[in-house]
């Protein structure tokens, strides 16, 4: 066993709770932007959403083990990042899309189907891509999630907070308008300080570790933005539609992830390593993406 497998972090299921919190404070912020009319707009043309949960569970987990195979990281690595790439999108999607001026109802949308999918989707992805990779099949175990604890989460995370947001934004329209600004500023500050907490809390780990997954995490995270990006626009998607689909398909669910590592694994450290720091970066990069794109207003899809 490498010795990053012997590290077992501290990452409580406190900590995942108080983070589905944060996320619940967020998704009631991005609610408070969003009508019935938009949810319309993306059912009544479902080719964008097909489109996301393509580039989600089809190339994306495919990508990830070629690009396994080209950097040759340690076996439980190897695994993490494909567990991560058969998550469903993390939450924290919805929030970046609508800062980064893409569609934020389509993001929501295709978080709460891939989510559903998951239940599927994700067990499959890890027992197909895991068992072809001989080092990682040596560590592979069967996953099966609980389909009650899925729709439980997607009920809690998307569906309470965004009824709530958009029941306010439709009866005190006035209170809604002053509540935005504030809502985003709150949710960019609050998340840096789980950022932080969790960096120190972990810090031995981080410090002595991490260097082994950081490049892996890089490449992996800027191999899933560009496979939603790219995806989206050679499906001729409009920018709006692009951003949603990239951030989607690059902002992955690593608290489902920790929580399969913690309860199927036992904690597998190069795993564990992984996934956490995946956690902390695709903060980093979805608001990087997210600032640059704030700044430039999506243009109109071009006719096909």
């Amino acid at each position: 066993m490498s010795e990053i497998d012997l590290v077992r972090l501290n990452f409580s299921p406190q900590s995942l709770w108080v983070l589905n919190f944060i996320i619940g404070l967020v998704m009631f912020g991005v609610a408070l932007d969003l009508t019935m009319a938009d949810f319309r707009a993306a059912l009544a043309t479902p080719k964008p959403v097909l489109i996301g949960l393509t580039g989600q569970f089809v190339l994306l987990p495919a990508f990830t083990f070629l690009l396994v195979l080209a950097i040759k990281p340690a076996p439980s690595i190897a695994l993490g990042m494909m567990l991560v790439a058969s998550c469903p999108g993390g939450n924290i999607s919805n929030f970046l899309t609508h800062y980064a001026r893409g569609n934020a109802a389509l993001s929501i949308s295709m978080t709460a189907v891939s989510t559903a999918v998951a239940i599927v989707m994700t067990p499959f992805n890890l027992s197909l891509w895991g068992s072809l990779n001989p080092q990682t099949n040596a560590i592979l175990k069967v996953v099966a999630l609980d389909p009650l604890d899925m729709l439980l989460a997607v009920f809690l995370l998307l569906g309470l907070p965004l009824v709530a947001g958009m029941s306010v934004a439709h009866r005190f329209p006035r209170l809604a308008a002053r509540m935005r600004k504030p809502m985003k500023v709150f949710s960019l500050g609050v998340f840096g300080l789980f950022v932080v907490g969790a960096l120190a809390a972990n810090w031995q780990y981080f410090r002595d570790y991490v260097g082994f997954v950081v490049l892996a995490v890089f490449l992996h995270n800027a191999l899933a933005l560009a496979t939603g990006y790219f995806g989206a626009r050679f499906a001729g998607l409009g920018e709006a539609d692009r951003r949603a689909v990239s951030i989607e398909v690059g902002i992955q669910n690593s608290a489902l992830g920790l929580i399969l590592i913690f309860n199927f694994f036992d904690g597998l450290g190069g795993m564990a390593i992984v996934t956490a720091w995946w956690g902390i970066w695709h903060i980093v990069s979805g608001l990087t993406v997210g600032t640059i794109w704030s700044r430039r207003p999506p243009r109109e899809a071009r006719a096909a």
